[in-house]
């Protein structure tokens, strides 16, 4: 896990290196301070004034370039664990990028942004502790061990058997408090999906004045946090008693060892200088195994964060491109060859069964289907956002998945049933399409999608801002703005998956006619609800279960396909009344 998580180090590992150097000096010059100290009591007692400016001097210039060592390392940390952070938060990002939809369904939308933020951030923080922190407190402690054995052993002896003891009841602590981290963690998943669903969903919960409700389940998963985190903070208090109750037992041991030593041998075998630099490294000791206490905190807070940063890491995306992919594709012929889908990969829970269909390049094909039919699952099979289960997928003649993925996604344009804008003017938003598209080319592209006109209408017009998913435009003109988009990518396929269900059967008649002069040789499919979005199509196809029940023309279904005929008198007469 260190191994994969320390990659995301990279430009960063000087800063990192550099930070565990100045530590290093800065406990090798704070170790030396209490040694000279002694040395100047010493001075005191015995009247030696040039022994006392001599090595106050020393201990000012040592404190200082201390001082000086310690600001680096914390500079040096600051940059490294900061720039480590940004690094895990591209690396995750762009691996999310190469997921297909079974991935991202597999993590979910909110779990995903968790790992993102919360995650990184504690990871982030253990990374800052362990080249900082880690580093100087067993150098701390080591240094200052052997300083007091270089004193006296007797004295020496007494940290020996402490600290073993105290590290011993941290460890405890750690192994008891990391799976309640591990609970929290996932249950923040929860609280952020809670937050997502309130902030998506509120005009619905104002309109059906659910407020409180959606209060109480905030409250009830907030709720969780707390006495979870509670709970693992509590087990974490622990390490306070434990380290006061050695601290104090550590001191009373040196003073009374130390005092009955200086009075026994009359100064010889301990001085009060000595004695005195005793208690100082005392603390140091105890401070050092305080601070690696702090350390063992931050560990098992972020280990259960690192645990899930590795899972998206190490997830590998169930569609890739094949080697010596194939880089283009020839027309827009489709055929489905007993193709069969199942969300899970579990073949006894199939949405689609035994499909077969065979699409010509520059055809209109219209799918019609009642809800949960699989009439998207059909179409996402085609650019490869899932695999088919069994049976083949083919695209201008080629199975899709020889195709390399951008290439086939670059030649097939999907307007989805949830149509989707991003904060930014209307023309970034239509570059999505294609990049490298004119101001001519953009407008051409709207005009057949009937999204020109309203544009026009707009004081910005093109450079018009779009809040954050299209809130200030209405459901039709997203709809109309998201066909534009798909056709600027000049696909040699154009799926519209329910995309015109906002729109008035006027646009949506001539939305249609457009396609039909303008893109004569792209494969259109148009998945709808309206009979008459898909009458004038080459061939109809009728869903149901997941299976072909019907294919043909408008004429061919009313005389051979009871569904469709119902569908289409329920649409045009009203269940049949004149």
């Amino acid at each position: 896990m260190i191994k994969k998580l320390a990659k995301s180090v990279r430009e960063f590992k000087t800063p990192s290196i550099l930070t565990s150097v100045f530590v290093i000096l800065e406990v090798i010059l704070e170790v030396l301070i209490p040694y000279f100290t002694a040395d100047l009591i010493n001075s005191v007692y015995a009247s030696n004034m040039s022994g006392i400016i001599k090595t106050g001097i020393l201990l000012v210039l040592m404190a200082l370039i201390a001082l000086s060592f310690g600001l680096l390392s914390g500079v040096f940390c600051a940059k490294a664990s900061s720039g480590f952070a940004k690094n895990l938060r591209k690396d995750m990002f762009y691996k999310i990028q190469d997921f297909s939809f079974y991935n991202i369904d597999k993590f979910s939308a909110t779990s995903l942004v968790t790992r993102l933020t919360t995650d990184v951030n504690f990871v982030q923080m253990a990374y800052q502790m362990i080249i900082r922190v880690a580093i100087r407190s067993p150098l701390m402690l080591v240094f200052s061990l052997v300083m007091t054995f270089t004193i006296n052993v007797k004295l020496g002896l007494i940290f020996l058997i402490a600290g073993p003891i105290l590290l011993g009841g941290l460890i405890l602590v750690f192994k008891k408090v990391h799976p309640t981290f591990i609970k929290v963690i996932k249950e923040y998943d929860d609280l952020n999906n809670v937050v997502q669903e309130n902030v998506r969903g509120a005009r619905v919960v104002k309109a059906y004045v659910r407020g409180e409700h959606e209060i109480e389940k905030f409250g009830k998963t907030s709720n969780l946090i707390y006495k979870d985190y509670s709970k693992a903070r509590k087990l974490l208090a622990l390490n306070s008693p434990l380290m006061q109750f050695t601290v104090y037992t550590c001191m009373i041991l040196v003073c009374f060892i130390g005092a009955r030593l200086i009075v026994m041998s009359g100064g010889t075998e301990l001085t009060t200088g000595q004695l005195t630099t005793m208690f100082t490294y005392t603390m140091q000791i105890l401070m050092s195994l305080m601070m690696f206490s702090m350390v063992i905190v931050n560990i098992a807070i972020s280990r259960a964060s690192a645990e899930r940063i590795i899972e998206i890491l190490d997830e590998v995306p169930n569609i890739s491109s094949p080697e010596n992919a194939i880089t283009n594709v020839k027309n827009g012929e489709i055929n489905f060859e007993n193709v069969s889908f199942s969300y899970n990969q579990d073949i006894s829970k199939l949405c689609l069964k035994d499909v077969n269909l065979h699409i010509k390049s520059g055809q209109t094909i219209g799918i019609l289907g009642g809800t949960g039919s699989s009439k998207s699952t059909l179409i996402s099979l085609i650019p490869r956002l899932y695999d088919a289960t069994m049976g083949k997928v083919s695209v201008g003649g080629v199975d899709v998945k020889q195709y390399d993925i951008k290439a086939l996604r670059d030649a097939v344009s999907v307007v989805l049933q949830k149509n989707v804008l991003f904060s930014g003017t209307i023309k970034e938003n239509l570059k999505w399409g294609n990049e490298n598209a004119t101001d001519k080319e953009i407008e051409h592209a709207c005009k057949l999608a009937c999204a020109d006109e309203f544009i026009q209408r707009f004081p910005d017009k093109y450079d018009t801002h779009i809040e954050q998913g299209g809130t200030n435009v209405s459901g039709g003109q997203k709809q109309r703005l998201c066909i534009a988009r798909a056709l600027l990518k000049k696909p040699k396929i154009l799926i519209l998956d329910d995309s015109t269900s906002a729109v008035d059967t006027k646009t949506d008649a001539m939305i249609r006619k457009s396609f039909k002069e303008e893109i004569p040789n792209t494969t259109k499919i148009i998945i709808a609800q309206r009979v008459a979005s898909v009458m004038d199509a080459d061939k109809i196809v009728i869903l149901e279960g997941g299976k072909i029940l019907a294919t043909g023309t408008h004429k061919e279904l009313l005389k051979s396909c009871e569904v469709y005929k119902e569908i289409y008198t329920s649409q045009t007469n009203k269940g049949g009344k004149k």
